[in-house]
């Protein structure tokens, strides 16, 4: 093996060993019998020595007692369902004696400084937004114990995944305007590189994509109410029928949509209707009230946590995504309704 200019993480010790993270943390925590084989045992520990693995200080500080500290990584908080999320979590790592210290990306989406250089010791564990996963790398974050939040779990480089069932809320919604009779749609997307918002895409797509003579077009906007404007403005303004639906990747962009929609001269849901995601509480200020998916921020947060505790103790987190909810308002209606 090629050599490395970092400390070989518990990650690269599973993949050597053909096992996961959960596994490394038993055998290397001596609680591995009853739970995998001495064979696995065996190659995790060979693997372990071969890379010159030793456990990072969070982990023996964590089995001191010494530090009890996570960090969540989340975006800039320009809504308040991150402030949800950071609120379980908070409550969660109370409960067992944890300090959650939160870290906002302050440049939003993307890549941050690190402000935790020198105290990098003391966290015993990450818990991150897919929406902020660049600055992981900065913060160094996925050398520690880590859960990823909205992330997909076939490629998340997290111990583990706490996921929403974003694909269903998009069903929801999809089969709501479909039953009120709308078969051209615009699908307002979020302008982010995020698995999250590829879920939503894929899945409007293909639930509208059954029902023959529908359409789907996109725009998309930066997560913002003048972006969101700009984008729905330029989209409905282009040529070719209108679209009788608008579905917007969150309760943001719809507030924006609503915006061009009356600058354009249409009316919500007589002419156009709108849906969104999160149902913050911009979705019953605007109006009308807003047609949306409900997304439990805290319960996300909770669940984000205890995984976390699970992987610190070398348990198989809860398995599972978090149900979501179609909240039905007066932004939709039959397409042609006066």
């Amino acid at each position: 093996m090629a050599p490395s200019s970092t400390r070989p993480t518990s990650r690269d010790v599973a993949h050597a060993a053909g096992v996961s993270q959960a596994a490394v943390s038993l055998v290397l925590g001596d609680k591995w019998r009853g739970r995998v084989s001495q064979a696995t045992a065996e190659r995790v520990r060979r693997a372990a020595e071969e890379l010159g693995y030793r456990p990072n200080l969070a982990a023996r500080n964590l089995r001191l007692g010494r530090t009890r500290t996570v960090l969540l990584v989340v975006p800039a908080l320009t809504t308040e369902f991150f402030a949800g999320v950071y609120t379980g979590a908070a409550r969660v790592a109370a409960e067992h004696g944890f300090g959650l210290v939160l870290y906002p990306s302050p440049e939003g989406i993307g890549p941050a400084r690190n402000p935790f250089a020198s105290a990098q010791a003391a966290l015993d564990g990450v818990i991150a937004s897919s929406m902020a996963a660049d600055a992981l790398t900065a913060i160094r974050g996925d050398q520690l114990p880590l859960v990823m939040l909205d992330s997909d779990p076939a490629g998340s480089p997290g111990a583990a995944t706490v996921n929403l069932d974003i694909a269903d809320g998009v069903r929801q919604v999809a089969d709501h305007l479909l039953g009120l009779g709308h078969r051209r749609f615009l699908h307002l997307a979020a302008d982010v590189a995020s698995w999250t918002f590829e879920v939503r895409a894929g899945e409007l797509s293909a639930r509208v994509g059954a029902v023959p003579g529908t359409s789907v077009r996109t725009a998309r906007a930066p997560i913002s109410i003048e972006g969101a404007r700009a984008a729905t403005e330029a989209a409905l303004s282009a040529p070719g029928p209108r679209p009788t639906a608008l579905v917007c990747d969150d309760d943001k962009l719809a507030a924006g949509a609503y915006k061009a929609l009356r600058r354009l001269g249409l009316r919500v849901p007589d002419d156009v209707s709108v849906t969104g995601v999160d149902d913050l509480a911009l979705a019953t200020a605007i109006d009308p009230e807003l047609t949306t998916v409900r997304l439990d921020a805290e319960l996300f947060g909770e669940r984000g946590m205890h995984a976390l505790l699970a992987v610190l103790e070398g348990r198989a987190p809860a398995g599972g995504d978090i149900p979501v909810e179609l909240v039905v308002r007066g932004s939709t209606a039959p397409p042609g309704t006066p």
